[in-house]
C-alpha cells in the first residue's frame, strides 16, 4: 500500500504539541469504539479505535454558574498525552480514509486474554445469577484469597502480608488515590521523562507552580533527568529533597530497569531525606536479567516506599481493570502514624473495590496454569520488541530499551519529538508516541510500543525499512 502523501505534514505540524505535564480536558463524551475480532490470536486484525478527544460545546449558551473553576485545572497544558495522539490518528484517517494504519503508540495490549483466566471469569459470573453464586459489594481492599495470592506470588520472602496488598481497578487509578492521600502540600520528583499520569495528576492535586513554557516544566517539580547518557538513572546527587519521589521501574517510556545498586541507592536516598517512592512496577514481568521486579527486594525498603502493580500487560486486562498497591505497615508520615491506615481511609471512601469477576480473573492468573498463560503472552510481545528493535538497528538508528520491557526508545537526535511522530504518520501510517509528551527530557526519541499482532508488527517494520532506508 503506497503511504499517504507528505503534504498532511503542514497540517499535523500546525496542531499544538503538548507534554507529559498535560492532561486532558474534554466537553464531549467518549466515543465508540468498533473492532474486528476473534476469540483466538489474529494474525493480521485491524482495530479502529478512538478515545476521548477534546471538542468544542455543542451548544453555545449565555449562562453560567456561580461556581468557580478548579485553578489548578487551568494549569493543564492542552489534552492528555494519548487522547492527543488520538486526534491527530482520526485526523489523518479523515483526510486518508483507505490508509491502513497500524498502532505503535498507545501502550494497549492486543492479543487474546487466555482461556484459563476468561474461563474463570465466565464462571464467576454466570454464578451471580444463581442464589448461592451472588455476591454483592465485596471487601474494598480485595477478596482475601487474591491477597494472599498476590503476596505468596510476588512478594514470598519479602516480608510482605496480604493485609499489606490493596486490589483495585489498576494502577492508574492507585496514582490518583495515592494523590488524594499524599494532598496538595507535598512536593514531588519524577524521573525525566515519565509516564505522565504522575505529572499531571500532581498538577490537577494542587502541588505544582504554573507552567513553564521555555523549558517545559512545572514550578515545584523536581525533574529527574533520564539518559543515555546516565543509563537512564537519575544523578541523585544532584536532587533536592522532596516529600514524593515516583519511580518507575521498568521504565515507561524508556524501557530502562534499574539495578539493583540503583535501587539501594534510591532506597537509601529517600531514607535519608525522609521521603517516600511511589514505585510502579507495572513492567515487571517483562523483565528478563537480574534487575529486581520489586522495590521490596531492597532492604529497608519497606519503611519508605510503596509499589504499584497491575495485570494489564501481563494478562490483557487493559480493559478488565484489575491491579493492586502495596503499603507496608511499617511506612509511617512524620508523625508516626501509619500511611496504610490513611490509604484503607481513602479506599473505603472513594472506592468499592474491584470487580468480582475481575477478582477471580485475577485468581486465576495466578494460578500455575495462569502464570504459564501470562508469561506466554509477555513471551510474544518480547518478541515483537526484538523485530522492532532489529528494525531500527538495522536503519542506524541508537535504540534502548527493550531487553526488560515491551517499549523501544528510538534516538533521533536534533529532531522535533511530534515531528517524527507526524512524519512516520504520514510517510508509513504507522502510530508511534513522540517522546517529548512523556517530558522535556524525552525530546528527539519516540516510543515504539511492541504491542501488536505480529503481522502488524512485521508490516511496520517493512514500512519503516523503506522510509528510512
Amino acid at each position: 500500500m503506497a503511504p499517504a502523501p507528505a503534504s498532511s505534514s503542514a497540517a499535523m505540524a500546525a496542531a499544538p504539541a503538548i507534554t507529559a505535564s498535560s492532561s486532558f480536558i474534554s466537553s464531549s463524551p467518549c466515543s465508540l469504539r468498533v473492532s474486528k475480532t476473534s476469540p483466538r490470536r489474529p494474525t493480521g486484525r485491524v482495530s479502529h479505535k478512538s478515545s476521548c478527544v477534546s471538542s468544542p460545546p455543542a451548544v453555545e449558551t449565555s449562562y453560567k454558574t456561580s461556581v468557580p473553576r478548579n485553578a489548578n485545572m487551568a494549569k493543564l497544558q492542552a489534552g492528555y498525552l494519548f487522547p492527543e495522539i488520538a486526534r491527530r490518528r482520526a485526523a489523518h484517517l479523515l483526510k486518508y480514509p483507505e490508509a491502513k494504519i497500524i498502532s505503535l503508540g498507545i501502550g494497549d495490549t492486543t492479543e487474546p486474554i487466555p482461556d484459563v483466566i476468561t474461563n474463570a471469569m465466565a464462571e464467576r459470573a454466570h454464578a451471580l445469577s444463581t442464589i448461592d453464586g451472588y455476591s454483592g459489594y465485596g471487601a474494598e481492599q480485595g477478596e482475601k484469597k487474591l491477597r494472599s495470592a498476590i503476596a505468596a506470588t510476588y512478594y514470598a520472602n519479602l516480608g510482605i502480608e496480604d493485609s499489606d496488598i490493596f486490589v483495585s481497578d489498576g494502577a492508574k487509578c492507585d496514582i490518583s488515590r495515592l494523590q488524594v492521600l499524599f494532598g496538595s502540600n507535598v512536593t514531588i520528583a519524577v524521573q525525566d521523562p515519565s509516564y505522565p499520569a504522575y505529572v499531571d495528576s500532581s498538577v490537577i492535586m494542587g502541588q505544582t507552580g504554573l507552567y513553564q513554557q521555555d523549558v517545559q516544566k512545572y514550578g515545584n517539580i523536581e525533574y529527574m533527568r533520564c539518559n543515555p547518557e546516565n543509563g537512564f538513572f537519575p544523578d541523585l546527587s544532584t536532587v533536592p529533597r522532596t516529600d514524593i519521589i515516583f519511580f518507575c521501574s521498568p521504565n515507561n517510556p524508556t524501557g530502562a530497569a534499574a539495578s539493583r545498586d540503583q535501587l539501594t541507592g534510591l532506597v537509601k536516598f529517600a531514607k535519608d531525606n525522609g521521603s517516600i517512592i511511589v514505585y510502579d512496577s507495572a513492567y515487571a514481568m517483562y523483565i528478563s536479567d537480574d534487575s529486581p521486579k520489586s522495590i521490596f527486594e531492597i532492604p529497608g525498603a519497606k519503611e519508605v516506599a510503596i509499589e504499584t502493580a497491575s495485570f494489564s500487560k501481563y494478562a490483557g486486562f487493559t480493559g478488565v481493570r484489575l491491579g493492586w498497591t502495596v503499603v507496608p505497615k511499617e511506612l509511617l508520615f512524620s508523625d508516626g502514624h501509619p500511611v496504610a491506615k490513611d490509604f484503607n481511609r481513602i479506599v473505603c471512601t472513594c472506592f468499592n473495590g474491584a470487580s468480582n469477576i475481575a477478582q477471580a480473573g485475577g485468581l486465576a492468573c495466578l494460578s500455575p496454569e495462569g502464570l504459564k498463560a501470562m508469561h506466554d503472552v509477555v513471551g510474544f510481545y518480547k518478541e515483537n520488541t526484538e523485530i522492532i528493535v532489529d528494525t531500527f538497528t538495522s536503519l542506524g538508528f541508537n535504540v534502548y530499551g527493550a531487553k526488560n520491557a515491551p517499549y523501544v526508545w528510538v534516538h533521533f537526535p536534533g529532531r522535533n519529538s511530534w515531528d517524527v511522530f507526524a512524519e512516520i504518520l504520514e510517510k508509513a501510517n504507522v502510530v508511534t508516541t513522540p517522546g517529548s509528551g512523556f517530558g522535556p527530557g524525552g525530546e528527539g526519541f519516540v516510543r515504539v510500543s511492541a504491542f501488536g499482532h505480529r503481522d502488524n508488527i512485521i508490516e511496520a517494520a517493512r514500512r519503516l525499512k523503506q522510509l528510512y532506508k
